[in-house]
């Protein structure tokens, strides 16, 4: 299905190098985002109060801040996408890495706070009564966040984005904290203990790992990580391919945010070859970079014997 509207509404879908259709990508998948989780929220609140349920209406309050996440996804893609300037004459890339930062804290915000309502549950437990129609609400709301995974997961791989990447990992962490509350009350009428309390600290610890993971792999982007070795190896293989190149180094890599990486390498040549042949394989060499790996990338010529 989200094949189908990414055809629809992304023009050049297959175009994921461009910026314009990055942004596309971003900017469709925070409203869906908006659209899912405003569904869900007006559907749970009407349900718990004609059922007069507390848990529900929280829960759709908690659909409804889950919005928060998608308005950051379509900042996110708009602000990246912004043309360079003279304090930042590599873009605004980065922009993308710091959103999907601004969701690990989300992420692990709503961790610590199920990981404070279990630590209650448990002081204090209170009889768990199992309600039909709440399970019925629940597993079709778990059934919307995993669509909501599965799209962002998705669009995330198609076109490199940790912002889309860690949006999907929001809304599995909602499956995960629906499907304990629906396990804890199905366990909980037949035994005395607090399960749900039990189930609800398991799952906060899974949540704060993942919002803590999120958030180290988005500060490791911001920080300048380390590249690739696959890309390094590519890079030299493309320059060291060509006749007149008899060795590579020092070979440096930027990542200004997706598709917005530059690099610069010496490449070793004859003292007596033709400058302007050089300087000519050199070009088709810079371009041959660019088409494949979508790397702006500077050569150096240093001559050797």
């Amino acid at each position: 299905m989200i094949k189908f509207i990414i055809r629809k509404f992304i023009r050049n879908y297959k175009s994921v190098d461009d910026k314009e259709v990055r942004e596309s990508y971003g900017v469709l998948s925070g409203i869906l985002g908006i659209i899912c989780n405003l569904f869900l929220f007006g559907l749970k609140l009407a349900v718990g109060l004609i059922i007069n349920s507390i848990a529900v209406i929280s829960d759709a309050f908690n659909n409804l801040s889950d919005m928060g996440t998608s308005v950051i996804t379509i900042l996110g893609a708009k602000l990246s996408n912004r043309p360079p300037d003279d304090e930042h004459p590599h873009g605004h890339g980065r922009y993308e890495y710091i959103a999907s930062l601004i969701v690990s804290f989300v992420i692990f915000a709503v961790g610590i706070e199920l990981l404070r309502n279990s630590f209650d549950k448990i002081v204090k437990p209170e009889k768990v009564v199992f309600n039909l129609t709440l399970i019925l609400i629940l597993s079709g709301s778990i059934l919307v966040k995993v669509w909501m995974f599965l799209y962002n997961s998705y669009m995330g791989k198609t076109i490199n984005s940790c912002v889309m990447r860690a949006t999907a990992y929001d809304s599995l962490n909602d499956v995960y904290a629906t499907g304990g509350v629906i396990l804890g009350t199905v366990i909980g009428g037949f035994v005395s203990l607090p399960v749900d309390g039990v189930m609800g600290l398991i799952i906060s610890g899974l949540i704060i790992y993942t919002g803590f993971k999120t958030a180290k792999d988005s500060v490791h982007l911001l920080l300048g990580a380390s590249p690739d070795p696959e890309l390094i190896e590519r890079i030299n293989q493309l320059v060291l391919d060509n006749k007149n190149i008899k060795g590579t180094h020092d070979l440096k890599i930027h990542d200004y945010g997706p598709g917005r990486i530059t690099a610069s390498i010496h490449a070793e040549v004859s003292d007596n070859a033709n400058i302007v042949d050089i300087h000519s394989e050199i070009d088709k060499i810079e371009l041959k970079v660019k088409e494949e790996l979508g790397i702006d990338m500077v050569i150096h010529m240093d001559t050797v014997e």
